[in-house]
C-alpha cells in the first residue's frame, strides 16, 4: 500500500510539474489562428494604407494571418467602440488614431469608451504631417491667398473631413480656429461634407466636388505628385522629403497651424502581457524593415524612433493629445 501511495504521489508530483511546464509553452503559441485588425475607416484612406503595410510583414513574424476589417462611422468611433468590447484574447485589435483616441473624447460627451481605460497600448506605427490640400481648379494660387479667400468667402466654401472626430477634421478644426471662423462641424461658414474615410474624401476632392481638406500626407503624395489636386503648405516645422516643393506652414505664412497625426495598434484592455510583448516585438521588426520603411517615407509617413515604439510610449502620447485637442475642440462638442 505504502508502494502505491508514494507511487501514486510522484505521479501527482510530476503531472503537476508538466502542468506548471505545459502552460508557459501554451503562451507562447500565439497566435494559433487568424488575427483581425479593426481599421475605422474606408478602404484606401491613410489609416488603411499604413495598417496593410505594417501587418503584412508581422503576418510573417507571429506566422498567422491578420485580416483587415474597414469597419466605418462617426468618425471612427463606431469601430473604435466595437474594438473595446472585443475579447481580450489578442486576436481582435484595432489601429487607432489621433482622433479616435484622442480627439473624440471631447467632442463625444458620451463617447462609450475611453481611449486611456478601455485599451492596451501596443505600438507607434508611424506619423503622418497634415497637408492642406485643395481642389487643382481651386482659385487661391498660394497659402495667403487662401486663407484671405477661405476668410472672405466662409459661407460658400466647403471642406471636405471623414467624420466628426476624425483627422481631416479635427485638424481643420483647429485651421479654422486659428482663422477664427466657424467650426465644420457646425455645417456653417465653411460648410462641412463628411464621408466614410479619407480615401472617399480624397476621390470626392480629386473630382471637383469639394474644395478643400486639411489631410494626412499618406493619402496625398500619389495626388499631388499627379497634379490632380494642389498642396498649399505642410503643417510641420521642416518640409517632408516626399514632397521637398510644399512649402512649410511657417514658410506660407501661417506657422501658428502645426499637425501631425498619428497611427498606432491597440488591444482591448486586459490582453495578457505576453500577448502584448508579442505583438509589440513584430510590429517593431516591421518597422525595421527595409522594404516596410521604403514603402512607409515614400509616402511621407514619419517612422518613429524605437524608443517611441514601446506601449509606455504609446500610453503618454495618448494621455498628452487628449490634452492637447481637448482645449481646441471641446468648444464645438
Amino acid at each position: 500500500m505504502t508502494s502505491i501511495r508514494t507511487l501514486a504521489g510522484a505521479c501527482a508530483a510530476a503531472l503537476a510539474s508538466l502542468c506548471g511546464f505545459v502552460a508557459p509553452a501554451a503562451a507562447q503559441t500565439y497566435p494559433t489562428r487568424g488575427i483581425t485588425m479593426i481599421v475605422p475607416f474606408a478602404a484606401g484612406g491613410p489609416t488603411d494604407v499604413i495598417s496593410r503595410i505594417v501587418t503584412g510583414h508581422m503576418a510573417q513574424t507571429l506566422g498567422q494571418s491578420i485580416i483587415i476589417e474597414n469597419v466605418v462611422g462617426a468618425g471612427g468611433t463606431t469601430a473604435t467602440t466595437r474594438a473595446a468590447r472585443a475579447a481580450n484574447d489578442g486576436y481582435t485589435l484595432i489601429t487607432g488614431h489621433m482622433g479616435t483616441h484622442a480627439a473624440s473624447v471631447p467632442l463625444y460627451p458620451k463617447l462609450a469608451y475611453h481611449p486611456e481605460k478601455d485599451f492596451e497600448p501596443v505600438a507607434l506605427l508611424a506619423g503622418t504631417p497634415i497637408l492642406i490640400l485643395a481642389r487643382k481648379d481651386f482659385p487661391p494660387k498660394d497659402l495667403k491667398e487662401f486663407v484671405t479667400y477661405v476668410k472672405a468667402n466662409a459661407e460658400k466654401v466647403n471642406a471636405a473631413h471623414a467624420g466628426v472626430g476624425s483627422v481631416s477634421h479635427v485638424s481643420c478644426e483647429l485651421l479654422h480656429s486659428i482663422l477664427d471662423i466657424k467650426p465644420v462641424i457646425l455645417d456653417i461658414k465653411p460648410v462641412g461634407v463628411p464621408f466614410n474615410g479619407t480615401g472617399p474624401a480624397m476621390n470626392a476632392l480629386v473630382g471637383g466636388q469639394v474644395d478643400y481638406i486639411c489631410d494626412q500626407i499618406v493619402n496625398a503624395v500619389p495626388q499631388i505628385n499627379a497634379g490632380t489636386i494642389k498642396a498649399y503648405a505642410i503643417a510641420t516645422a521642416e518640409r517632408n522629403p516626399s514632397l521637398p516643393n510644399v512649402p512649410t506652414t511657417a514658410e506660407a505664412g501661417l506657422p501658428a497651424f502645426q499637425a501631425q497625426a498619428w497611427n498606432a495598434m491597440f488591444a482591448p484592455k486586459g490582453t495578457s502581457p505576453a500577448i502584448l510583448a508579442s505583438l509589440n516585438a513584430a510590429a517593431v521588426k516591421a518597422l525595421d524593415d527595409a522594404t516596410v520603411r521604403k514603402r512607409l517615407l515614400e509616402l511621407g509617413s514619419v517612422i518613429p524612433a524605437p524608443a517611441d515604439r514601446t506601449p509606455e510610449a504609446l500610453a503618454t502620447l495618448v494621455k498628452s493629445e487628449i490634452a492637447k485637442w481637448t482645449p481646441v475642440l471641446k468648444p464645438a462638442s
